[in-house]
């Protein structure tokens, strides 16, 4: 009996410990790809820039190359290296929590925008190393995941939306899910960011009301 407030801190420890290594893992490894392309990126250099043994880094990242770039991408989205699902998070809690429709899509929109400013950039670097290298069967897998978790992401909005009552007569969960993962695409947010040049503001608030006339009753 006297061991186990031993045994829970040495437990906490190693997890502490863990989540430490996988964020320097990922701090390393995002900036250097972001530097020189995914293809450029050899794991022996990230283990060099994050400080640890390449064995630990294959340990920290199954599969290799593709799961590096799965850590960078989930470490990135969350914004740290924290188990704790995207519903459980401060942001989306406080989303739920609004209860004005329009506060809450803006609270939405303002949760989408810092995504995109942190994922993006991963995001088009593991584009455009999947359409160069076809044959990489790792990386077009872990693009398909990201788009299949996106699509699952865009659901929880549109059914707390329908709970509530908010959405526009006609419009199912369904379908409300699938124009939230459209309009919050990282590809609409480079093309209105970069080739249309608007601001962060522009976006957020163009996000907000393309929402809300889409979405609301």
């Amino acid at each position: 009996m006297e061991d186990r407030p031993k045994r829970g801190y040495v437990s906490r420890l190693r997890h502490d410990n863990a989540e430490a290594t996988r964020l320097r893992i990922a701090e390393a490894a995002r900036a250097l790809m972001l530097e020189r392309g995914y293809a450029a990126t050899t794991m022996g250099e990230v283990a060099a820039a994050a400080g640890v043994a390449v064995q630990t880094l294959y340990t920290a990242c199954p599969g290799g190359k593709p799961g590096l770039a799965k850590v960078v991408y989930d470490v990135t989205l969350a914004g740290d290296a924290q188990p704790l699902p995207q519903h459980a998070r401060p942001a989306v809690q406080a989303i739920i929590a609004e209860p004005d429709p329009a506060r809450k899509l803006a609270r939405y929109a303002e949760m989408v925008l810092a995504i995109a400013r942190r994922v993006g950039p991963v995001h088009r670097v593991l584009r455009a190393a999947a359409a160069a290298t076809p044959a990489d069967g790792g990386l077009h897998d872990l693009l398909a995941e990201t788009e299949r978790q996106r699509r699952t992401g865009a659901r929880g909005p549109a059914e707390h939306l329908a709970a509530a009552g908010l959405l526009r007569p006609g419009l199912t969960a369904d379908r409300a899910a699938d124009e939230i993962y459209v309009l919050t695409s990282f590809e609409t947010f480079e093309r209105l960011t970069e080739v249309c040049a608007w601001t962060d503001d522009d976006y957020r608030e163009w996000l907000t009301r393309t929402l809300a006339v889409t979405l609301l009753g």
